[in-house]
């Protein structure tokens, strides 16, 4: 554990039945279990559906967004995710396939991990390329983040002047850059 706590970002999204009856009530009690691992939940975006990503994987996505005061390191706070993201069910079996959690971390402060080129060769990744390949280590501040309007439009409820330490602009920013078509997928449930 670090001694000074930092400022974790972390998308959720659910769009496969867990034990839970919906995707919301399954991002509910991930939150709660958050709190408990790793610190206090200082912000919740309100609740969204969205399509899912990419197009035609599977029913429509439950998302939101938290940002949450740590003590871990992001190392730390990604292993605590994925056994949350565990309890509920998840099998990371096939990239981008229905889900009845994920959960990322977004951003951690100004902290660029492991280093800027890295960052900023994930971000550069041919599309095709994606499907296909996974990092196999922590990227900070993920590096597709500033393309999802999924990610974004929760975020911006919560940190909308949180600024990319890569890109300098805020989420406000990276938001307003998208296509319209794409902000108006992600549509407000709460």
């Amino acid at each position: 554990m670090s001694e000074k706590p930092g400022f974790a970002l972390i998308a959720l999204g659910s769009n496969a039945t867990s034990h839970l009856e919906t995707g919301m009530e399954t991002c509910r009690a991930a939150i709660a279990q958050l709190a408990e691992a790793a610190g206090p939940v200082r912000s919740v975006s309100r609740f969204y559906r969205t399509p899912a990503f990419p197009p035609g994987a599977g029913p429509d996505y439950v998302n939101a967004a938290v940002g949450v005061e740590t003590a871990l390191e992001p190392r730390a706070l990604l292993t605590v995710l994925h056994r949350i993201e565990q309890r509920f069910g998840r099998q990371r079996t096939q990239r981008w396939a229905q889900r009845t959690l994920d959960m990322d971390l977004l951003g951690f402060g100004d902290r660029v991990v492991p280093d800027r080129d890295t960052v900023e060769s994930w971000q550069e990744l041919p599309a095709d390329e994606q499907s296909r390949r996974a990092p196999d280590q922590l990227i900070l501040p993920h590096p597709r983040l500033h393309e999802r309007a999924f990610v974004l439009v929760p975020l911006a409820d919560i940190a909308a002047d949180w600024v990319h330490p890569v890109l300098g602009r805020s989420v406000a920013e990276m938001k307003s850059a998208l296509l319209q078509g794409d902000l108006e997928q992600v549509v407000a449930l709460t």
